[in-house]
């Protein structure tokens, strides 16, 4: 049923639960694992201490997420990209044909300002494929 699933991965404690989830899925359908991370464009807004607009921070979280996933048994593909996270996300997974894409979420798109601002909310509004958000 899903072929190919994209886990877009940053930081978050979210994204580190989702995996729990993502595991489950992958394993039980035999998919094909991809793990993308945005390195973000520095904003204005933006502090030089923002982990995600450091290509290293990404590489190492890359790589640490691919060994948790290798741990479970299950092989995954890892990508880097660089841009605004919700568009690249929707690219990739036109792009490698994803079936799904599994996220975790910050609850940030509860409030008015925040739906604006939610990658998730992006992502599920611009995906070419079924989104599944892990609360």
């Amino acid at each position: 049923m899903f072929k190919t699933v994209l886990f877009p991965i940053d930081q978050s404690r979210e994204a580190r639960e989702a995996a729990d989830v993502v595991a489950n899925i992958v394993q039980k359908y035999g998919s094909r694992l991809v793990l993308l991370s945005v390195v973000e464009e520095p904003s204005a807004e933006a502090t030089s201490a923002d982990p995600m607009v450091s290509p290293q921070v990404v590489a190492k979280l890359l790589e640490n997420a691919q060994a948790l996933f290798l741990q479970e048994g299950i092989q995954s593909e890892v990508l880097e990209r660089q841009g605004k996270p919700a568009f690249t996300i929707c690219d990739v997974a036109d792009e490698i044909g994803a079936d799904l894409i599994i996220m975790g979420c910050r609850g940030l798109g509860l409030t008015d300002e925040g739906a604006t601002e939610s990658v998730t909310t992006r992502v599920i509004n611009l995906s070419p494929c079924p989104v599944l958000i892990v609360p």
